[in-house]
């Protein structure tokens, strides 16, 4: 059935399990989204004989005012919950999202030193707004719910609320500034993709994050065509590669044939 409040509706937005081996690779979308931003690409990655999840946050898929009723440690407990139900099949883990999909997964992967690596796309661990801007969401957020979306990135593929509700961004603003306390704690391989006409991160999301946590293995890649939601960009082929070839790179550095 379709639902009003989500942009593209007929898509599906349920969450998804794909069972392969004993790698299994935890998908998260990004704020507002749902998980079919993050499916195609877990679908590839199924193909290949992975294990892929891809779960539903707290807040989403419903209607914008649930998103503003949560917080970023619903967030947190929900992916938790999917992290210890994947590892009771798979035997080696990783986690990775979609914007704050990818922030969320940089905090998991703080907790959880047995998570083999971490997948970022368009990490929002800084937004790309100025003080004038970050005064206006926390003012706006005490008289109005939400503000519609300037444009609505891939609209065509992207499924999501179309508008932003504004205290649902306070909680990633928050879960911003708990990460970064974090980020020294991890040090399992990162990989870090971003779009260089990403509107909504700030373009030093990836040099934040590669400066702070303390792996071995650490990997940065540009996306020349993309904006935001790299991951449903024409340029989204190149970044599978990308990502298959970190994860053989992870597993060898773990001792995993």
């Amino acid at each position: 059935m379709n639902n009003p409040h989500l942009h593209n509706s007929h898509f599906n937005s349920q969450p998804f399990l794909l069972q392969g081996n004993e790698v299994g690779i935890l998908l998260l979308h990004g704020l507002t989204a749902t998980p079919f931003e993050v499916r195609g690409f877990g679908e590839d990655l199924h193909q290949l004989g992975y294990t892929v999840s891809g779960i539903l946050l707290p807040g989403h898929g419903t209607s914008p005012d649930d998103l503003n009723r949560v917080t970023w440690h619903d967030w947190l407990n929900s992916v938790t919950e999917a992290y210890q139900q994947l590892k009771k099949t798979c035997q080696h883990v990783f986690i990775g999202g979609e914007s704050t999909g990818g922030l969320l997964s940089l905090y998991l992967a703080s907790q959880h030193p047995d998570i083999v690596g971490v997948l970022t796309y368009a990490p929002a661990i800084k937004l790309n707004l100025n003080f004038p801007d970050m005064v206006k969401l926390y003012v706006g957020s005490l008289f109005m719910p939400s503000v519609p979306k300037a444009d609505i990135d891939t609209d065509s593929t992207w499924q999501g609320y179309p508008v932003n509700p504004l205290k649902g961004v306070i909680q990633l603003i928050r879960l911003q500034k708990a990460t970064l306390k974090r980020m020294h704690l991890i040090q399992q391989p990162v990989l870090v993709v971003q779009g260089r006409h990403d509107t909504t991160t700030h373009p030093t999301c990836g040099e934040i994050i590669l400066s702070k946590v303390q792996s071995r293995l650490k990997k940065h890649y540009w996306m020349d065509e993309s904006s935001h939601v790299v991951l449903l960009n024409e340029e989204s082929p190149r970044i599978t590669e990308l990502s298959l070839e970190f994860i053989r790179e992870a597993l060898d550095l773990a001792g995993v044939q």
